[in-house]
């Protein structure tokens, strides 16, 4: 009798699912971090410390084990991502201090880490069509990081033992998540180790691309750095600029501040989903950068609306650029690869997502919290410029090796590249 498999629509729902409950999961401490300050009294510096060991976690478990579901297959590392994730849920729910926080964030970063590039090569390898393969892989995780916020916000403030119910049920839903995965297809060719040295040096630490994506994957490295420095900074430090900087106390008002951005992001991975990568990526660059400048001003001046106006307005940059990253590095990568690029593209991401973040909770100590997301945001614009300008730099190349081929979303990269620049 053959074993019981769900269809590939349903698996693919399944990872979609999965990958959204993985970045609720990252986003959902961020609207506790002020109670757990009040609780226990660290610093703005232990605060980012915490953040960041989860991404050092993370980063970890990409480079480790990030490419061994293209060996092993995807459904053995998916199930034992989530029995991490869901142990580290645990720790989270019964934590009483710092240290017991910082072990529960590094276990569940390297859950993260052997989860995410695999999440992203099962959700493609299961894709019903290009479009929405590329739109889902962008969305679902800012739709989680979004949900995770927005959620954590309302439970703090109207739920009984916040601290302990929104990890509760997380659990559930990793448990849910491994009793599917069980039953998804899989997707990947068991082609096994050569020899026991073969299997360590898959493991050993370490990034890399084929060929053949190494050109297309550089030439966006700004855009995904300027995107995820972002988001950093709206998970680490954000929890604190809403109430210190715009008076607001209120967790749930701070869940749905934060969430703005990331809810964003997927609206911009969904309304650009039928464009050309040039076209996402320009349009993406231009309101992230538009964004960025009217969301410095709300914040140098302390004016919710203009600060939330800049939210609405960079997220949907934020989202039609990494889509647009994704939509050209699944068309350049062939499918047995896809583990390995995709891990390689999120350790580029979580970088951007937690150095700056750290270097910020430091700054905060000796300059202040609003010198310091003015500094931080005028770094993100420097960045997008840089991307807009290898944006340029790409498009020109293209039109001189094939210029019968030269693509209507020139004009519109150009444009782009030009608003951001004229914004600095």
């Amino acid at each position: 009798m053959a074993p019981l498999k769900i269809g590939p629509l349903a698996a693919f729902t399944v990872i979609a699912s999965t990958t959204v409950a993985m970045m609720f999961s990252a986003a959902a401490p961020s609207p506790l971090y002020p109670v757990y300050q009040e609780l226990w009294g660290f610093s703005a510096f232990t605060l980012t410390v915490i953040f960041a060991v989860y991404v050092i976690a993370l980063l970890g478990g990409l480079l480790t084990v990030g490419s061994l579901s293209d060996h092993i297959g995807r459904r053995p590392v998916l199930l034992g991502g989530l029995a991490l994730m869901t142990a580290s849920m645990v720790m989270f729910a019964v934590a009483d201090g710092v240290p017991t926080l910082i072990a529960a964030r590094i276990l569940q970063g390297l859950a993260a880490g052997a989860l995410t590039g695999t999440l992203s090569a099962t959700m493609v390898d299961l894709q019903p069509n290009p479009r929405l393969g590329s739109v889902i892989s962008s969305g679902a995780p800012l739709g989680g990081l979004a949900f995770g916020a927005v959620t954590a916000g309302i439970l703090i403030e109207y739920a009984p033992r916040p601290r302990e119910l929104i990890f509760l049920v997380l659990i559930v839903a990793f448990v849910v998540s491994a009793v599917l995965v069980a039953f998804i297809p899989e997707t990947s060719a068991r082609t096994g180790f050569t020899s026991r040295r073969h299997f360590w040096q898959v493991l050993r630490p370490s990034a890399g691309l084929p060929p053949s994506v190494r050109g297309v994957f550089l030439m966006s490295t700004f855009g995904v750095l300027a995107t995820w420095s972002l988001g950093g900074l709206t998970l680490s430090l954000g929890s604190s600029i809403v109430p210190t900087i715009f008076g607001i106390e209120n967790h749930m008002a701070t869940g749905l501040i934060l969430g703005t951005f990331f809810t964003f992001g997927a609206v911009g991975c969904v309304t650009t989903s039928r464009w050309s990568a040039d076209r996402k990526l320009g349009i993406g660059l231009a309101t992230l950068g538009t964004g960025l400048i009217i969301n410095l001003i709300g914040t140098m001046s302390a004016t919710l609306p203009i600060y939330l106006t800049g939210s609405v307005i960079a997220g949907f940059g934020f989202g039609s650029t990494f889509v647009g990253v994704m939509a050209t590095l699944i068309a350049a990568t062939e499918p047995a690869q896809r583990g390995q690029v995709f891990s390689t593209l999120y350790v580029v991401s979580y970088l951007g997502f937690s150095i700056p973040a750290v270097i910020g909770g430091i700054a905060v100590g000796h300059y202040g919290l609003r010198p310091t997301a003015i500094g931080y945001s005028i770094y993100v614009l420097v960045l997008v410029v840089a991307a807009g300008t290898a944006a340029i730099l790409r498009v020109r190349a293209a039109r001189q090796a094939a210029p019968v081929d030269a693509p209507i979303a020139v004009p519109l990269v150009t444009v782009a590249a030009d608003m951001t620049d004229t914004s600095r």
